[in-house]
């Protein structure tokens, strides 16, 4: 990583920390140097805290820890952005998100990690990792499964039952993309290509 310049904001730069899965920004704060140092030695977020004038590790009474993924610096040099796993809620009102309350944009990037984890860790019990396990004929089967009834609910007028429908096909297609070796974000670059056309 490159140099942090601290001097431009009297030793403390802003950090800016974003859920590494569903790319929701959490929440912002400030580190010394001794901070940035302390958060990359131990993977879990440290602040220099301007009330308690001293390093904070977020979560430390809590237990909801910042884990760290990926520390990214802006351009200049004088400020991060720091793609975190949230053990808990990251706000103290016990939302999500210090901005906002919990919202669901992002959520499938956080979805494909548990589906990726149970599958690699090979969990017994996971009716996600049981499928897999069947192959990719089981899984494509699945998804057009779950495709045929979203239609048939398309035809009706249950919101609810059309919602948990196009639910059922986007997590059986995660389990298909998955078993492809192929992720959300390269789905997303074809979309990206084509609006470009």
């Amino acid at each position: 990583m490159k140099q942090i310049d601290f001097t431009k904001g009297n030793g403390l730069v802003p950090v800016v920390i974003q859920d590494y899965d569903t790319l929701q920004v959490l929440m912002l704060g400030y580190m010394n140097q001794d901070a940035l140092i302390q958060t990359q030695k131990e993977g879990r977020v440290t602040f220099f805290s301007r009330s308690k004038n001293r390093l904070w590790t977020k979560g430390e009474t809590s237990g909801n820890f910042l884990f760290v993924k990926e520390i990214l610096p802006d351009c200049d040099n004088d400020s991060l952005l720091i793609k975190v796993r949230p053990a808990g809620p990251t706000c103290h009102t016990g939302t999500n998100s210090c901005f906002e309350a919990d919202i669901a944009k992002g959520f499938l990037y956080h979805l494909e990690s548990v589906i990726n984890q149970r599958i690699d860790d090979d969990e017994q019990d996971s009716y996600t990792n049981k499928l897999y396990k069947k192959g990719i004929n089981k899984v494509a089967q699945k998804v057009g499964e779950e495709a045929v009834e979203l239609v048939i609910e398309s035809k009706d007028n249950n919101d609810d039952l059309f919602k948990n429908e196009a639910a059922d096909l986007l997590y059986h297609l995660l389990i298909l993309l998955k078993t492809k070796h192929v992720t959300i974000q390269e789905i997303e670059e074809v979309l990206k290509e084509r609006h470009r056309a």
